[in-house]
């Protein structure tokens, strides 16, 4: 059992990427320098380090993208339908971090579904990676809440989860 979680979004360009981290932040949200709050719901929450713009967009290897002085527990990431996008799997495999992958396919600005020419699937679960296949097209508030959800029973596991006491 890893004690790090990757939640990856994956698809191609405009695929609904950063729409989806918007809409968990519940505002406008880029990559920082630092960790940040991520309400679960009204009073919990928990740190995570948000990597908007994917490595594979801005030609970076994550790790030039993550704090230097030690690994989040939690990484939220865009990450490029495209066949490069394993370098930035095969960083988080190799931290041992435990992956989570939202594919969005077909993507917002897809003309439909695409097939998997990268074997980007069958890559990410013999790695032990879960996935799931989401529709960019449609409302993302379905696909936002199972990332919520996820994430506070992954996190509540660890004993991660913070109250805000009103």
């Amino acid at each position: 059992m890893s004690d790090r979680l990757l939640i990856a979004v994956l698809g191609n360009r405009d695929s609904g990427k950063s729409t989806t981290w918007n809409r968990l932040f519940d505002g406008t949200v880029k990559t920082g320098k630092n960790k940040r709050r991520l309400y679960l719901n009204g009073a919990q929450w928990v740190e995570v380090f948000l990597v908007s713009g994917s490595p594979e967009e801005r030609e970076m290897y994550v790790s030039e993208i993550l704090p230097p002085e030690s690994l989040p527990q939690i990484v939220l990431c865009s990450t490029q339908y495209r066949e490069d996008v394993r370098e930035t799997f095969d960083f988080f495999f190799h931290e041992g971090y435990e992956v989570f992958v939202q594919w969005l396919n077909p993507g917002f600005d897809d003309n439909s579904s695409y097939e998997d020419n990268f074997e980007l699937r069958d890559y990410l679960l013999k790695n032990g990676a879960t996935l799931q296949v989401r529709n960019g097209q449609i409302n993302e508030a379905p696909r936002v809440k199972e990332l919520r959800q996820f994430i506070l029973g992954w996190a509540s596991y660890r004993n991660l989860v913070r109250t805000d006491f009103p």
